[in-house]
């Protein structure tokens, strides 16, 4: 069965977006972009909400990719199939890009249906949040970026639960962004 993962960078004190809703600060440098390619090569699709949806329809304007690694990005992110959950969007534009015609949960088990291959990746703290309370989340991949933020969105739900996780492996790179990449025990 496709895993469903959640994979973001993070501040040292636990936040994915800052108190002002930006996270600039955890812009990649080489290593850990081409780091984020490689593990976009293993997704099936990618669910996210209206505000990454609107982030990355960036890498969907024609001439962005300015170096190898930017135009490796878009061959591998364009033609993923994204899933766009949004109260206020009625139609999406981009490559393999749709809006969810039901509940997290729904198009989760829709994916998981589907032939193929490849993770289904979660993006963005509040789709994560609701994907977590539905105990719908197999993976979390945080990137822990040497900051403290002092408040903002956090990484992790705040539910009132606990929930043990197995490291399956971890990994340092150059700029001191460490990966992390824990596995939820069925």
């Amino acid at each position: 069965m496709r895993r469903v993962t959640y994979s973001m960078g993070v501040s040292l004190d636990g936040y994915a977006m800052g108190p002002d809703g930006g996270f600039d600060w955890a812009a990649p440098d080489e290593e850990v972009f081409r780091f984020h390619i490689e593990e976009a090569r293993g997704l099936g699709a990618h669910l996210m909400g209206r505000r990454l949806y609107e982030t990355m329809l960036y890498w969907e304007e024609p001439g962005v990719a300015a170096d190898r690694a930017e135009r490796d990005w878009v061959a591998v992110w364009n033609p993923l199939p994204k899933v766009v959950f949004s109260r206020t969007l009625t139609e999406v534009r981009g490559t393999a890009t749709r809006l969810a015609t039901g509940t997290l949960a729904e198009e989760i088990a829709r994916l998981r249906a589907e032939p193929g291959e490849g993770d289904i990746a979660l993006g963005g703290p509040a789709l994560a949040a609701e994907a977590a309370a539905l105990d719908l989340i197999d993976e979390y991949r945080p990137l822990v970026h040497p900051v403290l933020l002092g408040g903002g969105t956090p990484f992790f739900p705040r539910a009132a639960r606990r929930v043990d996780l197995t490291l399956l492996e971890s990994r340092t790179f150059t700029s001191q962004v460490l990966h992390l990449r824990y596995r939820v025990p069925r």
